[in-house]
């Protein structure tokens, strides 16, 4: 099969959670995938979290999908701004395997990810879902024109 030409989906508004440890999916961050189909896909979201809540980061994908991800986004220890960097993670997690993003009180950041995901023989709905990792009264935010682009290869 040759390659299907890219979807994109891009966050068309901010979209805020606090006092919440549940994940949900995006409301913008989301696709319809194919049975028996293998895509890759990469992204880009900017986001503010408090060090208190800081923020996590899942993928829902269909019953028997399988795939790995990858995310260079805030690691522990981020907790302000400085002028000497900060830790990143960099981790591989299974496709369903969520994840930590530190925050920061004074400034947005932002993270790369990018994966694969190889759909068994039940189609349904990617998704980027996302939460607070502790509850807060601070909201964590997923910005306007974060995106995600995926591409059927096979």
């Amino acid at each position: 099969m040759a390659s299907a030409q890219p979807q994109v989906a891009r966050k068309t508004a901010d979209t805020s959670r606090a006092s919440t440890t549940t994940f949900a999916a995006d409301p913008h961050l989301t696709f319809s995938v194919e049975a028996n189909a293998v895509y890759i896909w990469h992204g880009w979201i900017k986001y503010f979290a408090d060090p208190t809540p800081d923020l996590q980061v899942n993928f829902t994908a269909p019953t028997g999908a399988l795939g790995e991800w990858h995310q260079i986004a805030a690691g522990s220890g981020a907790t302000t701004s400085n002028t000497t960097g900060q830790s990143v993670r960099l981790e591989s997690n299974d496709i369903v395997s969520g994840r930590n993003w530190y925050g920061v009180s004074d400034w947005d950041l932002g993270a790369v990810i990018h994966g694969t995901l190889r759909v068994g023989s039940t189609a349904g709905t990617f998704a980027l879902q996302w939460a607070q990792a502790s509850s807060s009264a601070t909201a964590t935010i997923l910005y306007t024109d974060s995106w995600i682009s995926m591409q059927r290869i096979a």
